[in-house]
């Protein structure tokens, strides 16, 4: 059988949907299945051995279409649902498989804090959607593959962290995700521990200013590596501290321990980090602000806070999540 799974952004989603991916391959007799996603994403599953063939979304749609209608599909694995995949299921006209976006009881939650939100886990939803065809969740959790090529060498970092170090993934799509500056500087100079910032090029200035307070202890990586370099720096970490963003889930699906950082997103979302049941469980903390209506207020996150104060992050325990750092590290406590 032939199945295309469609999945179009961004990195951490893309990731989510990795374990139907898996399961669907290894669980269907002869599946053959082909992935389609943005060009720009392509970096994400390029090396993954469940994927027989890649699809790219640039501006093409019409012409996508046409290669597409001519693989003749037995199944459509629409893990995206937007207005895109329905012209292109609309198109097709093959049978469908979706996963439950949950659209409705997202705005209730961030738009009037109503929380019907069901519990149930994004990647877990990925997985339900394949129950028809008899595919049951393997317990392995998310994947992430880096190719050997991409690998970090000793000589990529300073030999002040050659020993073990912290990797803290300072990016984020929108500004309501993210730790204002100063308090990721207060931060690292909290953690008693090497420390790596790991982001794109747009962090490459914000990373300076961060590094600035003690430029031995911290090395700023963003813009310096590959999406697949920086996974390898995320592999190698004793510990991840993240907001909510894609190298999140690449440090769960490299099995890797987790602080995890919420501002304008939450795990109310049913996004929080994921690891799977027969997967090595290293463990994972949430860190929000308590007691705040506004928060969640939006899917995704925003460019501003809609109610101008940024409590959710301007409020962040900055001590307490250094504090569950040093007990992941086994360091001792101040």
């Amino acid at each position: 059988m032939k199945f295309l799974v469609i999945r179009f952004s961004s990195i951490g989603d893309i990731i989510l949907t990795t374990p139907a991916i898996r399961c669907l391959k290894q669980q269907v007799p002869g599946a053959e299945v082909h992935f389609l996603t943005k060009r720009s994403f392509k970096a994400v599953t390029e090396t993954n051995p469940y994927i027989d063939r890649f699809f790219y979304y640039q501006d093409n749609l019409g012409e996508l279409i046409h290669q597409l209608k001519q693989e003749r599909y037995d199944y459509i694995i629409d893990l995206h649902k937007n207005f895109r995949t329905y012209r292109i299921r609309w198109s097709l006209r093959t049978k469908t498989l979706a996963y439950h976006k949950e659209s409705i009881r997202k705005f209730l939650l961030t738009k009037l804090h109503i929380n019907w939100m069901t519990g149930r886990h994004i990647v877990d939803r990925c997985l339900d959607a394949l129950q028809p065809l008899g595919v049951k969740d393997d317990g392995k959790g998310m994947d992430y593959f880096i190719p050997e090529e991409q690998h970090t060498s000793a000589k990529d970092i300073p030999t002040a962290h050659s020993a073990g170090f912290v990797a803290i993934v300072i990016g984020a799509s929108y500004y309501t995700k993210k730790l204002p500056v100063t308090k990721l500087q207060q931060l690292c100079l909290e953690l008693k521990y090497p420390v790596i910032l790991v982001g794109g090029k747009e962090d490459v200035l914000e990373g300076e200013q961060i590094a600035s307070v003690d430029p031995v202890s911290i090395y700023n990586a963003c813009g310096k590596f590959s999406l697949h370099e920086s996974a390898d720096l995320v592999d190698k970490a004793k510990l991840v501290i993240s907001h909510d963003t894609g190298l999140q889930y690449i440090a769960c699906a490299l099995s890797k321990p987790v602080l995890a950082i919420w501002g304008g997103t939450s795990p109310l979302l049913d996004v929080e980090p994921y690891y799977g049941t027969n997967q090595l469980q290293p463990g994972y903390t949430n860190f929000i602000v308590p007691g705040l209506r506004c928060q969640p207020c939006s899917n995704f996150g925003t460019n501003t806070c809609p109610k101008g104060h940024f409590k959710c992050m301007q409020q962040q325990d900055i001590s307490a999540i250094a504090k569950k750092a040093h007990q992941y590290l086994l360091l001792p406590q101040a």
